[in-house]
């Protein structure tokens, strides 16, 4: 009788392992989704990006404020293509209450849904809208949509804030 409940514990505890084995093992793939989520939203292809703005440059003085935003391309300082996001339709550069933010120009709704490139334009209030679908992007919140049929945001690039003066830009 020993030797059976023995046996049926041994058992039991190498259910109980295989049990939390699959367990771990069926996480993997969740987890390697949620990793993987914004990259699915990201319906911008991918080009080089790769600036560095100094904010006491006269023509980017204003990002020194708070929740403004400017526009780069590739006549911006003859940085050419490096800067020029994708199709050439620029980069925005928005400085946000904690950090600096940049998004491409390309509308990813208009990409998306009619494989167009159709150029993002700014106003004064922290907020990019297409001209063409009208779907309006907050740029405080990552370039979410607010309005309109977009349901992609913009497409982010790094940014780094160095030595107090200088916002570094580029693709991961």
């Amino acid at each position: 009788m020993l030797l059976l409940s023995c046996s049926s514990i041994t058992h039991n505890c190498m259910m109980t392992f295989f049990k939390r084995v699959f367990f771990f093992l069926s996480l993997i793939p969740a987890v390697a989704a949620v990793s993987c989520s914004r990259d699915e939203n990201d319906v911008i292809p991918d080009v080089y990006v790769e600036f560095t703005i100094d904010l006491l440059d006269p023509e980017f003085v204003s990002l020194l404020a708070i929740d403004v935003s400017d526009t780069i391309d590739a006549t911006t300082n003859n940085w050419g293509s490096r800067s020029a996001g994708y199709d050439g339709n620029g980069i925005i550069i928005y400085s946000g209450a904690e950090e600096y933010y940049a998004f491409d120009r390309t509308c990813p709704y208009d990409f998306a849904v009619n494989g167009l490139s159709i150029k993002i334009k700014t106003d004064l209030s922290g907020v990019a809208f297409c001209p063409q679908c009208g779907t309006r992007y907050a740029l405080s919140v990552y370039g979410t949509p607010v309005s309109g049929p977009g349901k992609y945001p913009l497409k982010n690039y790094s940014t780094s804030f160095e030595e107090e003066r200088y916002v570094r830009v580029w693709n991961k």
